[in-house]
This record gives C-alpha cells, sequence and structure tokens, in this order.
C-alpha cells in the first residue's frame, strides 16, 4: 500500500510536467491492466500449484527465481499503474468543472466527495466478494474478476475522449523550484522592496488555463528572484529580449514554490492520520481473529469487518449533503455555516483519536473474556468492533475528502495533481510511519523475555496500550495541526479573465 501511493507522486509530477492529465490516465491505466493479466496467467499456470504437488509423500518444489520474479513484477506493475494514475483520474475528472463559475465550483467540491465514495464502493466489493471467492480457493478467478473490471473501466473512460476538457502541463516543476532558488540565492544581497513593488511580473502567451498569483508577505527571502537588477532592465525594455529563468523569475514562480512550502507542515501533520487507517487495516483485523466470530452458523472473515468502515465512509459523505444540511436547517431555523477543509481535517483527527480509545477499551473486555474461557479465542463477539469501525469511517470522509479538496484548491493551476499526489502520498508516509511506530514499541515491550505488547498471541500482550498510545500520539499531531492550520495562508490567484492579457510590470 505505501508503494502504490507513493507512486502518486511519480504520477502527478509527470502529468503536470510532461503528459498532461489524460495521457497520465490512459498510459498507467494500461500498465495496471498488464500487471493485473500477468499476476494472473502467472497464478494458473506457474504459482497456484508448483511442480511435484498432489503426490503423496513428496513435499511441493519450491518456485523458482524466475517464477518469483515474474510474481514481483506483476505486483509493481500493478502499483505502479494503480498509484501513479491515481492522482491524475482525480484532477481530470476535477478539471471538467469550471471553479469561477458558482454552480460548477459546487459541483466541482461535490466531485471528490464522489470520487472517494466510488473508491470505497470498490473497496467494498473487493473486501466482501473478492474476498469471499478468494477464501474459497479460487484466486485465479480473484485476478480474472481484477483485470476484467480494470478493463472496463479503462474503455469507460476512453469512451468520452472527444467531450473532454483538457489543460497543457506546464513543464518541470522541479526546475522551476530550481530556478527560483537559484536566483533568490544569486540575488542575496538585494534589498527587497516593500509590498513586493517593482518585482518582475509577467504572464507569456495568451494561455488563460495557468492564472497569475499575486504577491503575498512572508518567506521574503524567495523574493529576490523576482527583483529586477540593473542589467535585466536593460535586456527587457531596450532589446526586449526574455530574461535567463535561472537570473530572473515571475511573481507567479515565486509564489508557486511559497505555496508548496506553506503546505508542507499541515502535509506531515495528515501523515499521522494515515497511520490509524493503516493500523485499521492491520490491528483490527487482528483484534477480530482473536474474537468469536460466529454469527449463527456462519463464520465471520475478520478483515470484512472494514466494511462497516466502508460503509459508514461512503453512507456518511451521501447523506451530509441531503439529510444531515436540510436536517439541521429545520431544526436550527437557519442556514449552516459548513466547516472549511482545514476545520473538517481537525475534526477528522480528532474522531480518530476517539476510534482509537474505543479500540482500546474493546481490547481490554476482550481480555477478560479471553481469560474466563482460557483460550486463545476471546468469547467476546466480534460485532463489538462496530463502533470502533464506524468511527474511522467518519473520520476518514472528513480527512480524505477535505484533503484532496484542500491540497487541490491551495495549488496553482499547473501543479493540480501534484497537489492531489501531495494528499495521496500522505497515505504512503503513513504505512510507513505505522510500521516503524510498530516495530519500536514492540523492540522496547518485548525486551527481558516479554511478549510486548502486539504479541502474536493477543491474550499474551497488551494490545490496548498499543492503542491508547497510538490515541495520545494522535492527540499531539492534532494540537501541533491546530497550530500549522491557524498560521497557514491561503493562495491569491487572479481570475482568468484578469490574465487574458500580457502585461510587464517593472
Amino acid at each position: 500500500m505505501g508503494t502504490t501511493y507513493f507512486f502518486s507522486l511519480i504520477g502527478a509530477l509527470l502529468s503536470d510536467s510532461y503528459l498532461g492529465r489524460y495521457l497520465t490516465c490512459i498510459i498507467f491505466q494500461v500498465v495496471f491492466i498488464i500487471g493485473l493479466v500477468i499476476l494472473s496467467l502467472s497464478t494458473h499456470f506457474l504459482l497456484l500449484k508448483p511442480h511435484g504437488c498432489g503426490k503423496i509423500g513428496l513435499l511441493c518444489e519450491p518456485h523458482s527465481p524466475i517464477q518469483v520474479a515474474i510474481l514481483y513484477i506483476s505486483i509493481y506493475l500493478i502499483a505502479l499503474g494503480n498509484g501513479a494514475a491515481d492522482p491524475a483520474l482525480a484532477t481530470f475528472g476535477a478539471d471538467q468543472f469550471d471553479e469561477e463559475e458558482p454552480k460548477e465550483q459546487r459541483s466541482k467540491t461535490l466531485f471528490y466527495s464522489y470520487f472517494y465514495v466510488a473508491l470505497n464502493l470498490g473497496s467494498l466489493v473487493a473486501e466482501t466478494v473478492l474476498a469471499y471467492i478468494e477464501t474459497t480457493g479460487n484466486w485465479v478467478l480473484g485476478f480474472w474478476i481484477c483485470a476484467g473490471s480494470a478493463c472496463f473501466s479503462f474503455l469507460l473512460l476512453l469512451s468520452a475522449t472527444l467531450r473532454y476538457r483538457h489543460f497543457k502541463p506546464c513543464g518541470n516543476p522541479v526546475s522551476r523550484f530550481a530556478q527560483v532558488i537559484v536566483s533568490s540565492l544569486r540575488k542575496i544581497k538585494f534589498q527587497l522592496p516593500t509590498n513586493g513593488e517593482g518585482l518582475y511580473d509577467f504572464q507569456e502567451g495568451d494561455d488563460t488555463s495557468v492564472r497569475r498569483m499575486h504577491h503575498t508577505n512572508g518567506l521574503e527571502f524567495f523574493d529576490r528572484a523576482a527583483i529586477v537588477s540593473v542589467e535585466e532592465k536593460s535586456t527587457l525594455l531596450d532589446k526586449g529580449q526574455k530574461p535567463n529563468p535561472w537570473h530572473l523569475c515571475t511573481v507567479t514562480q515565486v509564489e508557486e514554490v511559497k505555496c508548496i512550502l506553506r503546505l508542507l507542515p499541515v502535509w506531515l501533520c495528515t501523515i499521522f492520520s494515515s497511520v490509524v487507517f493503516i493500523q485499521m487495516l492491520s490491528l483490527f483485523v487482528e483484534q477480530g481473529a482473536a474474537m468469536d466470530r460466529t454469527f449463527f452458523k456462519f463464520q465471520i472473515p475478520p478483515a470484512s469487518m472494514t466494511a462497516f468502515d466502508i460503509i459508514s465512509t461512503s453512507a456518511f459523505i451521501m447523506l451530509f449533503d441531503i439529510l444531515i444540511v436540510p436536517l439541521y436547517v429545520k431544526v436550527m431555523k437557519r442556514d449552516p455555516k459548513p466547516p472549511n477543509e482545514l476545520q473538517r481535517i481537525g475534526i477528522g483527527l480528532a474522531i480518530t483519536i476517539i476510534a482509537l480509545i474505543v479500540a482500546g477499551f474493546v481490547e481490554r473486555k476482550r481480555l477478560k473474556f479471553a481469560n474466563v474461557n482460557g483460550k486463545e479465542t476471546s468469547s467476546l463477539s466480534i460485532f463489538w468492533q462496530i463502533p470502533q469501525y464506524v468511527l474511522v469511517g467518519v473520520a476518514e470522509a472528513f480527512v480524505y475528502v477535505a484533503q484532496m479538496n484542500f491540497f487541490t484548491s491551495q495549488i496553482p493551476d499547473g501543479l493540480k495533481s501534484l497537489g492531489m499526489g501531495l494528499s495521496m502520498s500522505s497515505s504512503a508516509l503513513g504505512s510507513y510511519v505505522a510500521n516503524t511506530i510498530l516495530t519500536v514499541v514492540m523492540k522496547i515491550t518485548s525486551s527481558h523475555g516479554q511478549p510486548g505488547w502486539v504479541s502474536p498471541n493477543l491474550n499474551e500482550g497488551h494490545l490496548d496500550r498499543f492503542f491508547f498510545l497510538s490515541a495520545f500520539l494522535t492527540a499531539i499531531d492534532l494540537i501541533l495541526y491546530i497550530v500549522c492550520a491557524k498560521r497557514y495562508k491561503g493562495i491569491e490567484l487572479e481570475k482568468r479573465e484578469e490574465t487574458s492579457k500580457d502585461e510587464v510590470v517593472i
């Protein structure tokens, strides 16, 4: 999972720099399909039944290095195709709406909500139907269903090709950022102008899809990159030549760097919210495996309990505008003031703390029932996990949708995919942070012959303490997040009609 979301940054950079969003979606969707087809074929012919299996008294021969290599190649192709296409696909869908039209801006905001709902509904099918198919041993069928679904979605994307709205890629953002830094260092002895007066501001060409950015106070060091020296003024006015971008940058280019730097503290704080969601996929499932999973005569797979998370996330997103807001208006007799994206992320972080505390108390109750019967599996029903899954689902609805909206709205037009990549890559780092925290805690708590808090046999450990520790760390992260959110300064963009004329300010 971490690798998949890490590839989202690569896809975002390629999308904004060279390929454009549509072409990025097409190329990496093909890579995704190739990976799934290779996995399905290799599983059917090579991996599912190794050579020598089925003979009484004989062990199966191990897989050859080539077979193992094919398996890993297919897995990484799937991760690359899925991860790299996701940010481009989300921003490409949002590109079909004009945010300067009130109705379309509302639709654009709703698009990210329903995009996340679609992802969750796909996960719901995977974690119920596909999980059941593969639990019964039909791995090949499960993989081919995935490959067929990917092909169908690819054809669906192609079907409306002639109707899409496209935006041109704006060049490599890494080189643009480097130009600002180098130019600032070259002019480190220059005196900064007051309120950005006299800084170089020029919009080249008639492409109004990329809007000019207003000068903002703060991070003044980078303003030096847009100071026009005497030599550069002569070059611009007398000779009419374009300036060297490694010597002189536009205000918009400088503001792009400022924008990314201002986003980083908020982005770092959102990483810890992903830690909780990663724990749900691992530790919540382990906890459920050690509980009574009987429902009438059916044994509930512990991983299927994540369906409550998916359903609660999707239901909350869909019912928020349809039911919750109208009900609020009817009861309070006034229109609500909805929280902005930063506030919604904060609310989601607060709910994750409650979810972890609830999970900790459920684990304590599970341990009491396990100690009574003396078995490794507690007699406490797995349905006691429903509240913690529902709380995590509501937290996801607040955090992830708000992240998508925030990171794409608070970033320049030419870097929208990078903004979405930042939002998704927080999940990648969250998975690595979660693994690091678990490793450190186990190393400390398993010393002197102790089984550790997250022991293979949960009855011998203290998973409840780990949940409480995670809640404490998330609370610290929430405090830091509130500080960063209050200090955050939003982006300032001109309207497109204001950028339709070229202008030089010296």
